[in-house]
């Protein structure tokens, strides 16, 4: 038997149906043109008869890519096979997707019909979709509840009428991977026919084993594989197409191939998302924002030292530039001193160990710090070599009087002080420092940008100042707790700079 591994996505079907995620078909397209660039073999593009918009999309979709093989979804109902006909005249390649529930819930409770009654109809529905295309593909709903027995004799039948694909859905997510991997095993052993056709897994994730159910289907005979991009799909998902890929490539003992550039994978989950407003999960498998964050001071020193030591995937090789080294309370002295040698910083064992005391009391007061919290921390370094440096400041503001600044300014060494008022705390600030540099007279400031930092009542800031002097534009930048402290210290940063 062939390990090739066909991957059948249903991102733009069985992935849309999520509430509120509906594409139209510009956007189906987009997805559509990056399915093909990502290598899969056949993509399910809608379900013709369900609305004109689904077979606009299913046509459009057959027009705009050529190498994937274009699925339509039916019911076993000679009209949707008539209507997904019609939607894949312009596929390269079609496929008509048909089948009927097999299960004993949807025997007696879905059509009020028998088992026998059941083949027939699936016999009936195959072979009509046989006189539009060559290449068929059946679904037995709900298989992964249907008695294994009657299933085989269901498989038998729609093979010997000419569907080149049997689907085997878990359709509840109610298998665990033993039993999965046994009900394809079964078929593969008892279905006399099997190897004219290929067994395809479609697994939903209501109990979280989508993927394990997969993979335990292709371990046991099952050549194609239904998935989505990041998972999606009604309820819970269906199985995420980057999870069984990585999970092939990882374990390459299992000797598996697709044709899937993994390196795509990370570009295609932010598509999806974004068109689809549906927020990828931060501690997703491969694609999530944490996949490859570290936060602990125990894994960050194993990383930087050796990546394998804490990652059996190579960012790279799923589209992400690198592990992130995420700077927290539990981040040690290996991660610290990484981070600062990125920014530019290169400071003895004895002065990290210095920042290192600061950085935890910095950490415990936010979840996470940023480069310009780093900035701020050694910020004394940054600010050695500059001639003006801010001493002291000191602003009071009292309602109905105009707010008064208090300047300390040590320039080349010799501290300077003034005061002013203003109409606010920080234009009180800039006048006092007006008042100590008589220069600045000759400086126009032309931008003035504040942006929040952290979240909360001790909220660090951003600030971007713009001076203009001699038709030269300078920026100045700085941080703080403080919104006037920031400010002040920006348009130093931009006057040392004139």
């Amino acid at each position: 038997m062939s390990n090739r591994i066909y991957i059948f996505d249903t991102t733009l079907r069985d992935g849309e149906q999520v509430p509120g995620c509906q594409l139209n078909t510009i956007e189906k397209i987009e997805v559509a043109k990056a399915l093909e660039k990502l290598g899969v073999d056949v993509i399910e593009a809608g379900f013709p008869v369900s609305s004109p918009g689904d077979f606009q999309s299913v046509v459009e979709i057959s027009k705009a890519v050529s190498n994937p093989t274009i699925c339509a979804l039916t019911r076993s109902v000679e009209k949707d096979i008539d209507v997904a006909a019609e939607a894949l005249k312009y596929a390269k390649k079609g496929r008509i997707h048909t089948g009927i529930g097999t299960s004993d819930y949807h025997i007696k409770h879905k059509f009020n019909s028998t088992r026998d009654e059941i083949i027939e109809r699936a016999v009936k529905a195959v072979k009509y979709a046989r006189k539009f295309v060559d290449d068929v593909e059946f679904y037995a709903e709900d298989a992964g509840r249907s008695d294994n027995e009657f299933l085989a004799r269901v498989i038998e039948a729609v093979v010997k009428a000419g569907a080149t694909v049997c689907n085997i859905p878990d359709t509840t997510g109610y298998c665990l991977p033993h039993q999965y991997g046994e009900k394809i095993a079964y078929l593969m052993n008892n279905v006399p026919n099997i190897d004219k056709t290929i067994l395809s897994t479609h697994c939903h994730n209501d109990l979280g084993l989508a993927t394990a159910n997969t993979l335990a289907g292709i371990s046991n005979g099952a050549r194609q594989v239904e998935v989505t991009i990041n998972g999606i799909g009604e309820r819970a998902g269906n199985t995420s197409l980057e999870e069984v890929v990585m999970a092939i490539k990882c374990h390459q003992d299992l000797a598996f191939e697709n044709n899937i550039d993994s390196k795509q994978l990370n570009g295609i989950s932010k598509l999806v998302s974004t068109l689809m407003n549906m927020p990828v999960q931060a501690n997703k498998a491969i694609v999530g924002k944490n996949a490859f964050a570290h936060s602990s001071g125990i894994h960050q020193d194993g990383v930087l030292k050796n990546r394998e030591n804490y990652e059996i995937i190579d960012p790279a090789d799923v589209g992400v530039d690198e592990s992130a080294i995420v700077l927290t309370a539990r981040s040690g002295r290996a991660a610290l001193k990484h981070r600062l040698e990125v920014l530019g910083f290169t400071f003895s064992k004895e002065k990290i160990d210095e920042y290192y005391e600061k950085f935890l009391i910095m950490a415990d007061k936010r979840r996470e710090l940023t480069n310009d919290d780093l900035m701020m921390l050694v910020g004394e370094e940054k600010n050695k070599d500059k001639k003006i440096k801010l001493k002291f400041l000191q602003v009071t503001s009292i309602s109905s009087v105009k707010p008064t600044a208090i300047v300390h300014l040590d320039i080349n060494g010799v501290t300077f002080e003034s005061t002013a008022t203003g109409n606010g705390p920080v234009d009180a600030a800039i006048k006092a420092v007006k008042k100590i540099i008589p220069d600045t007279e000759k400086v126009t400031m032309n931008e003035y940008l504040i942006q929040g930092v952290s979240k909360g009542s001790d909220d660090f800031c951003k600030v971007h100042m713009g001076l203009e002097k001699d038709s030269k534009l300078i920026r100045g930048f700085s941080s703080s707790s403080d919104i006037v402290t920031a400010s002040v210290e920006a348009y130093l940063d931009a006057l040392n700079k004139i």
